[in-house]
């Protein structure tokens, strides 16, 4: 391999399942007690029948270039649900300019990055800043390190709701910032920006010329009050509404939300000067769906009954939970999401306490924070969990859970979250 003078993949994070390969591989569960995997978020509900149904009728697909913006139907029928499900003003999205399909959400999260990033200076102080919450999902700082910005970290701890504290940043950092990544409902606390937090959010953007990329891939699995979205909130903000929707990209899919993570289909939406550019990318880089699975997912945006069956499934899941956990491990009935995030006190010890003891699975939550800035203190006491299985299983999971590991001295028994900064 030929010399490079800096080697960017060395900024990344660290695979938080690479992580968890190094911990558990070689350790043996007890022979004949079922093995149950609650670290991974892959829904186990069968994916909607219309999914099979559309590939079918619409094989001709198979034999055509797919188009990268997508199928105009498509496009609409994402512009609809926007619209329908976060009550836009008609006529605030734009199916032509202002949405693009993705193969699920991570390639759009990834690729927003370099479209949106200026070229990095070698001063420090004008180098840009990507600011991401800590724990998240791994790819909001790799997009940022690969794209030569500066990734910052943002703890998102009990005491803001399990969410970062944006408003608190530095002024400083908040000059050379150029992306904000937010998840919301929140990967992997569960946690759901209201309206007030989004439009703060958004002031900042105005001020300091940011984009907000949210990624609201569980917007669709919440216990009771469905959460806002970003561009709900930029709506919201009457005569700057459109100054501060050309702040704001959103990504979605049907992973989560249709049980379909196989599918690979999501979407990317937008302002149209942020879309422009991301288009623009894309022309160049981007994969595209493939005109049979844009059908079936333009079926599955204009659906929401099956949606509903799902979010009745999760319910359940949480139930069971709160029925056995009761307070023990700080348990918090989550906003929004299926994880459950609980304080053990120590989150790598009990994640190999619980495989080697019990075949139970889980994710240890200092593994969801970048390694090369350290395991964060609020993050090393807790382990995420998945409830996408059964109510049966997920109750065996949450006795194992329960009955082998010592309740943690630093866990509320009743733990209130404090409201969002």
């Amino acid at each position: 391999m030929p010399h490079l003078p800096s080697d960017p993949l060395a900024r990344l994070p660290r695979y938080p399942f690479e992580r968890l390969h190094r911990l558990l591989d070689g350790v043996a569960p007890p022979s004949g007690i079922a093995p149950i995997i609650m670290s991974l978020g892959e829904p186990r509900r069968p994916p909607p029948a219309v999914i099979a149904e559309t590939l079918t009728r619409e094989a001709a697909g198979w034999g055509r270039y797919p188009p990268l913006s997508g199928t105009p139907s498509f496009r609409v029928a994402v512009a609809r649900w926007l619209t329908r499900r976060y009550r836009l003003p008609e006529g605030f999205i734009d199916p032509q300019t202002m949405i693009l399909p993705a193969t699920g959400s991570r390639e759009a999260i990834y690729l927003s990055a370099g479209a949106l990033l200026p070229e990095s200076s070698i001063r420090p102080d004008e180098r840009p800043v990507v600011l991401v919450p800590e724990p998240g999902y791994h790819v909001y700082g790799g997009a940022g390190a690969m794209a030569g910005a500066e990734v910052i970290s943002l703890p998102a701890r009990r005491e803001t709701g399990f969410l970062p504290d944006i408003a608190g940043t530095d002024p400083a950092i908040l000059k050379r910032t150029r992306i904000v990544y937010i998840c919301s409902p929140a990967n992997p606390q569960g946690s759901a920006a209201d309206l007030s937090y989004l439009r703060n959010l958004l002031e900042l953007a105005l001020i300091h010329d940011f984009v907000v990329a949210a990624d609201e891939c569980y917007s669709e699995i919440y216990d009771r009050v469905p959460p806002v979205g970003l561009l709900e909130a930029a709506a919201s903000m009457g005569s700057r509404a459109n100054a501060a929707r050309d702040h704001c990209v959103v990504f979605n899919s049907l992973s989560k939300r249709s049980s379909a993570p196989g599918l690979r289909s999501g979407f990317v939406a937008g302002g149209p000067a942020p879309m422009k550019r991301i288009a623009r990318l894309r022309d160049f880089s981007a994969p595209t769906l493939p005109y049979p699975m844009l059908a079936a997912s333009e079926a599955l945006w204009n659906d929401d009954a099956h949606v509903e069956e799902a979010r009745a499934h999760y319910r359940r899941n949480f139930d069971v939970a709160e029925q056995v956990l009761g307070g023990r491990f700080g348990f918090q009935r989550p906003a929004g999401g299926f994880f459950l995030w609980l304080d053990v006190g120590d989150g790598e010890a009990a994640a190999l306490k619980l495989w080697r003891d019990t075949a139970l699975r889980t994710l240890p939550g200092a593994y969801l924070c970048p390694r090369d800035q350290g395991f964060r203190a609020h993050a090393s006491p807790f382990i995420r969990l998945a409830l996408v299985h059964e109510s049966g299983e997920v109750a065996e999971a949450m006795r194992r859970v329960r009955d082998t590991l010592a309740d943690s001295p630093t866990a509320a028994n009743v733990y209130s979250p404090a409201p969002p900064p």
